[in-house]
């Protein structure tokens, strides 16, 4: 390899670079602005837009990367699944992610229990592949969903099942890596298949034997620094298990062999109740050593913190009684095996404390609730009950088990002296903290406060006998705190280590060796939002601020999730970092900051990054602190084209409401439009004029709208029977205008079940299409027209009946937060209705008959977001109906989404993951449900199957 600039130096214009970079690999550098901005920051609290991503898909392509890198001077930095909580994979120079594209399984072989992997591999997707033979991979952090193989290597992950199957160190046989100049390295027991480098390293082994067997592997979870402890003798001179936890400090790994351990073939969860976190801590090691596969621990303020959040009020309704808890599973041959283990591992623990109290679950849905609330932690505590923000920093402290109660109680003191809030949770079992603090990040003094305390704190741990890392690494946030852990010969052997590898420091530089300080670079410091804004949006659980709505993304990841959640189809599909909701909310931070996206609400980036968001608004809910792209991106489109002209399908599907009324309204004009709309030459003319993907089929005109076969229907009808009082059927834009057939069969349902079915007396509207597509003021004026028009049936108690789940969710979501200061508005939110909900829960006689059929449904994604599936469950359970709900998400239409230019591929891939296989699959007598218009258009268009709304089916069952 030839020399190159110094490292760190890099050329003075990244434009330059980037040009060069891409040009000398195409295909797998990325260098515009946006993939930068998306890839500023893990999920840690530092920022740094490097001047390249690249995406690599080989060795090869690692190795082309090494000297590119060297030839730029540029540093390099290796990111997994970017979940790193410490600053371990942000950097200024080339950041290379190979979860895209460098992620294959090569093999698994289940008679010596190990698996080689590329560094991409998704945790989850090892332990799926290797749960056909009965095994696992041992450790599993909370983000077993997103984080790499690679990642958890370099960070040496540890997870909740490590107190039983170790840390990734102890599940890790060899390791290939590259090494900055090139040179190729088999690292496992024995040595590293270099000679020269085994050399250097037995010669620094034995020039520090002392430190090396007194500091280090002092217990399991003791990671900070590097692990040369596992280059002693008498540990087999392991330099595969000392690579593993140096953060990409030393070389790039390209294959990686891991132990797999079997899997109990039946598992059971006892959560033990105490009356506060510190006697949980106290009774955690004795929990390890009776035999659990797990030993979680959480206190209270978890709890409190979880039900803050919005529809979780009742959220850890199955725990039992206590002021802190331990999650123990255990495993068995049987239900009966894991029964008995789980109750005989409570019964120990009541012989140690007789006040425990316990919940032994095995069912896997109740179980994985349970889990959910523990695993969610690190993006719960994120937002503290009153919605204040707290912060990684001092993130994964850990002392021997049985000092943990002792240094808990010291650090709730701690934090009490310097006037810090946080929520401590974690490993109890191994005596591992998770702990982040509402540290005043925004200015000076906070910051000065942040250093204070990371010092103090880790005074603390070590006279515990602890570490500053007890996982995730030491990063940007914990390698200055290495000077106080350890001594001065162990340091120099730390930086003899790393020279043997990497002597140019081109890799991750400081972290670990030379840190750079651990306040520089904060992602949330001091001028972090230089651009102002007052939106349009209440921001209710904001306080109005929309810098501190879009920093509500700390950067866990779970829209990364690929077989989990609704959340992020887009990224679901394309598997691209940009476009996740992460990606998206660093686009939108690095806008506010202004220094990297210097264009504010005119940026190209920006708008590019949140063009393909759905809008589905899945993160709302299943985002750990409820993140609701759909709404930032309403805000963003709403200043991004103020004054200027929009694209034509803004005009065209944003205003459909309008275009629909003038339509229909006119006689014969419907029946015209539709007719020449099945001319190919016209719609193909039409959808140029109105800005719609050309692959599209237009959509239909109701020939008669639904209000004004309502009013015909509804002349010299008998009021007086009805016996259940009145409803308003709100004639959303799509059930009115385009498929009356689901009112009409919404409103026969209605007065079969007793009810005087009223439909508003003027033009009302939701404002869906132009709320979707950025123009606000345009939704809040429709919004205050139909509270006008609805006033009289608001003041009259009525309940309003949506049939349209998005114009629902409109109504009863977003119209408040468009109209805070509006009581009409909180009003209607309180009165509407879906169908599903009320007929679920009437009481009178029940007018339908068993239908007894299968079904597939689609459950629109905003009522997954924002409702709930659960009623129409119950309807369709007292129908006969089983259906087969569709668990990817949103459809991919979405709205005016899958009807805009440029959104085809992704919109169709978006079916293609479940949907359509599904509905193709269906019998034919089987049932296709689906309540959503955008759901119902891309089942017809994809499959030619017709998707029935609720009401269609309730209408058949009369």
């Amino acid at each position: 390899m030839g020399e190159g600039r110094p490292i760190g130096v890099g050329a003075g214009d990244p434009d330059a670079t980037g040009r060069r970079l891409s040009a000398a690999l195409p295909g797998v550098f990325r260098t515009d602005l946006m993939t930068r901005t998306a890839y500023s920051s893990d999920a840690s609290v530092y920022r740094q837009v490097p001047v390249a991503v690249a995406e690599a898909r080989s060795a090869d392509d690692l190795a082309r990367i090494l000297e590119l890198a060297a030839a730029e001077g540029l540093p390099i930095t290796a990111r997994g699944g970017g979940t790193s909580i410490a600053g371990n994979a942000v950097g200024p120079g080339i950041v290379i992610d190979t979860s895209r594209r460098f992620n294959r399984i090569l093999s698994i072989d289940p008679e010596s229990r190990t698996a080689v992997v590329e560094p991409g591999v998704v945790l989850d997707d090892l332990r799926a592949a290797a749960g056909r033979y009965g095994l696992t991979f041992g450790p599993d952090p909370s983000s077993h969903s997103r984080c790499t193989l690679g990642g958890m290597i370099g960070n040496n992950a540890c997870g909740s099942h490590s107190v039983a199957w170790g840390i990734t160190a102890a599940n890790v046989t060899a390791l290939e890596m590259l090494l900055p100049d090139g040179r190729e390295l088999s690292a496992g027991r024995g040595g590293s298949g270099d000679a020269r480098v085994d050399a250097e390293l037995t010669r620094l082994r034995d020039a520090h034997l002392g430190s090396l067997r007194t500091e280090l592997g002092r217990f399991s979870r003791q990671v900070a620094g590097y692990g040369l402890h596992h280059l002693l003798p008498e540990n087999g001179f392991d330099v595969a298990k000392a690579l593993v936890g140096s953060e990409g400090t030393c070389g790039l790994v390209t294959r990686a062999t891991v132990r797999l351990v079997p899997v109990p073939k039946v598992r059971a969860l006892a959560v033990i109740g105490f009356p506060d976190v510190f006697t949980a801590a106290e009774l955690a090691p004795f929990a390890a050593r009776a035999g659990a596969l797990t030993v979680e621990g959480m206190a209270a303020d978890l709890l409190t913190a979880l039900r803050a959040q919005p529809g979780r009020a009742d959220a850890g309704a199955d725990l039992p009684p206590g002021g802190g808890w331990l999650y123990c599973e255990v495993g068995g041959d049987s239900a009966d095996e894991a029964q008995e283990a789980a109750h005989g591992l409570v019964e120990a623990v009541r012989g140690r404390f007789p006040g425990a109290t316990a919940v032994v679950v095995d069912e896997p849905a109740r179980m994985r609730a349970l889990w959910w609330i523990r695993e969610a932690g690190s993006g719960i505590v994120t937002r503290l009950p009153e919605g204040g923000e707290a912060w990684p920093g001092w993130e994964d402290s850990a002392v021997p088990p049985e000092r943990l109660a002792e240094y808990l109680r010291g650090l709730y003191a701690l934090m009490r002296d310097h006037g810090l809030r946080g929520v401590p949770y974690g490993h109890f079992g191994e005596g591992c903290l998770h702990l982040r603090l509402d540290f005043g990040l925004g200015d000076p003094r906070g910051v000065a406060g942040f250093r204070e305390f990371m010092k103090a704190a880790t005074e603390l741990v070590v006279s515990h006998g602890g570490t500053v890392s007890g996982e995730h690494g030491d990063g940007r946030a914990r390698s200055e705190l290495l000077r106080y852990m350890y001594s001065a010969e162990l340091l120099d052997a730390f930086r003899a280590f790393k020279a043997i590898f990497d002597p140019s420091r081109m890799l991750n530089p400081g972290v670990i060796v030379d840190p750079v300080p651990m306040d520089a670079d904060l992602r949330p410091g001091p001028g972090r939002d230089t651009l102002s804004v007052t939106p349009v949006h209440a921001l209710s659980r904001d306080n109005g601020s929309f810098a501190a709505a879009v920093h509500r993304c700390v950067g866990v990841g779970a829209c990364r999730n690929l077989d989990t959640g609704s959340m992020c189809p887009s990224f679901k599909v394309t598997r691209d970092e940009v476009h996740s909701t992460r990606g998206r909310a660093r686009a939108l931070a690095e806008m506010l900051r202004g220094e990297s996206l210097q264009d504010g609400w005119r940026s190209t980036e920006v708008r590019d990054a949140l063009d393909l968001c759905l809008s589905c608004k899945a993160c709302a809910s299943d985002c750990p602190v409820n993140v609701d792209m759909a709404t930032y991106k309403a805000e963003f489109l709403h200043r991004h084209y103020a004054g200027r002209v929009r694209p034509l399908a803004h005009y065209s599907m944003g205003w459909l409401p309008l275009w629909s009324r003038l339509v229909t309204g006119a006689p014969g004009l419907a029946r015209s439009a539709n007719a020449a709309l099945r001319l190919r030459p016209v719609a193909a003319a039409a959808k140029r004029m109105a800005g719609v993907e050309p692959r599209r089929d237009m959509i239909r005109f109701a020939e008669e709208p639904l209000k004004d076969w309502f009013r015909k229907r509804r002349s010299g009808r008998d009021a007086s029977a009805a016996r259940q009082g009145k409803v308003v059927l709100w004639p959303d834009t799509f059930t009115n205008f385009h498929q009356p057939e689901v009112g009409k069969a919404a409103v026969e349902v209605l007065e079969a079940l007793g009810y005087e079915v009223l439909m508003p007396p003027g033009r009302v509207c939701c404002g869906l299409t132009w709320h979707s597509t950025g123009q606000l003021r345009v939704t809040q004026r429709v919004l205050r027209q139909t509270l006008d028009i609805l006033e009289p049936a608001l003041e009259a108690g009525l309940p309003v009946v949506g049939l349209e789940p998005s114009c629902t969710v409109m109504l009863r979501d977003e119209a408040t937060e468009l109209l805070p200061d509006d009581p009409r508005a909180k009003r209607l939110a309180a009165r509407t209705v879906t169908l599903a909900e009320l007929v679920a829960s009437h009481e009178g006689e029940w007018p339908f008959r068993r239908l007894d059929a299968d079904a597939v449904a689609q459950v629109h994604c905003h009522q997954e977001a924002k409702g709930s599936y659960g009623p129409d469950r119950a309807v369709l359970e007292r129908l006969g109906i089983d259906p087969d709900v569709i668990g990817a998400g949103c459809c991919g239409l979405a709205g005016n989404f899958g009807f805009e230019p440029g959104h085809w591929d992704v919109s169709q891939a978006c079916a293609e993951r479940e949907l359509y296989p599904k509905v193709r699959e269906a019998d034919d007598d089987d049932l296709i449900l689906a309540d959503g218009f955008s759901c119902r258009t891309q089942i017809a268009q994809g499959t030619g199957d017709r998707a029935l709304h609720l009401a269609e089916v309730l209408r058949r069952a009369l």
